[in-house]
């Protein structure tokens, strides 16, 4: 989540972050205290309503339901019509609110609706009050979500142990490889690591680490989500395979330069796209809304980050990663022991 609220008015995917997070939402009902009229069991907002939390007259939420019609239809704005209707004017009745009866549709707003409302409009200070408090709890939310620092939030969620011992696994194949069958110094490491950053997100080690601010004792792989980890995985295993295959083939070693069309074939491989395209899509979109992290060179990749990504990394089954090594001691063990 970006610190300057004026990026929540012109980022469709910055306000999708914050109507998509559950718990912010629940802290900002808690501090916005709006009351609505309760339908369905959660409160709703006539357009009367709406105009006045937000300063702004009926004909401004109007201009806005036409320019934003997708947007807030996704995030809560519902017409009522027939049945609906009808039983919606009865509660009104009982609230001392007035509907018209021979009104044929009246639209209401849900609070993720209202909160929509207020991330888009630029001429109500009103607006641009809650905007602030809507970034202020956001950050604050989660951090102590992620136990107060988010770089390593990756490792909260439960998939996340099984892909890393996994990808340990298939990196010592991966190296093996490279120390076996290319001729090079032992620079080639670190050369042919990169590459396979490269081919996956554009990125070298070091460009990574300077986004994400990592320290020196930092280690990506250890930054790095599951499914990032499972193709990272697949790229080694596959380049390992393929740099013996070749070096069988010569008889002897690969030179740089062989080495380094082998990389360049097989990360161009059309077999990788899909898998590619979805790692990069996560990597970009969640570190932007968890870690305030923007991967320059796969911006057009970014998208809103899901619910259920919340509730992966922040939610009741999300788990540090002591936590999760200690209820699964005894599977390591086991797997060690092979």
């Amino acid at each position: 989540m970006t610190s300057e609220s004026n990026t929540l008015t012109a980022s469709h995917i910055e306000r999708q972050n914050v109507l998509n997070n559950p718990f912010a939402v629940q802290k900002l009902q808690e501090h916005l205290g709006l009351q609505g009229i309760t339908w369905q069991g959660e409160p709703v907002f006539l357009k009367q309503q709406v105009a006045a939390l937000l300063d702004v007259d009926a004909r401004t939420i109007n201009r806005y339901l036409a320019s934003h019609e997708d947007e807030l239809t996704r995030n809560g704005y519902l017409v009522l019509r027939g049945k609906n209707l009808r039983d919606f004017k009865l509660l009104t009745e009982l609230n001392d609110m007035n509907v018209p009866q021979k009104t044929q549709a009246v639209g209401i707003f849900r609070f993720r609706t209202v909160l929509n409302l207020a991330m888009l409009l630029t001429d109500s200070e009103r607006a641009r009050a809650i905007r602030s408090k809507i970034l202020d709890i956001v950050i604050e939310t989660i951090a102590a979500k992620a136990g107060g620092a988010t770089k390593y939030i990756n490792q909260r969620d439960a998939d996340y142990l099984p892909a890393a011992f996994q990808e340990e696994n298939y990196r010592k194949q991966f190296t093996d490889a490279v120390g076996k069958h290319i001729a090079a110094p032992n620079w080639k490491y670190g050369k042919y690591t990169n590459l396979v950053y490269e081919g996956i997100f554009r990125e070298n080690a070091q460009e990574y680490r300077n986004i994400l601010k990592l320290a020196a004792n930092d280690k990506v792989r250890d930054t790095l989500y599951a499914e990032v980890l499972d193709l990272v995985a697949s790229f080694e295993a596959g380049l390992a395979y393929e740099l013996e295959q070749r070096a069988k083939e010569l008889g002897r070693p690969l030179s740089i330069g062989e080495a380094d069309r082998l990389f360049q074939t097989y990360t161009e491989h059309p077999q990788y796209a899909p898998l590619i395209n979805q790692a990069r899509t996560k990597m970009a979109s969640r570190d932007l809304c968890f870690r305030d992290a923007l991967h320059h060179k796969l911006e057009a990749y970014i998208q809103s980050v899901p619910e259920a990504d919340f509730e992966r990394f922040l939610g009741e089954k999300s788990k540090d990663l002591q936590e999760r090594i200690a209820e699964n001691l005894d599977v390591f063990k086991r797997l060690k022991d092979r």
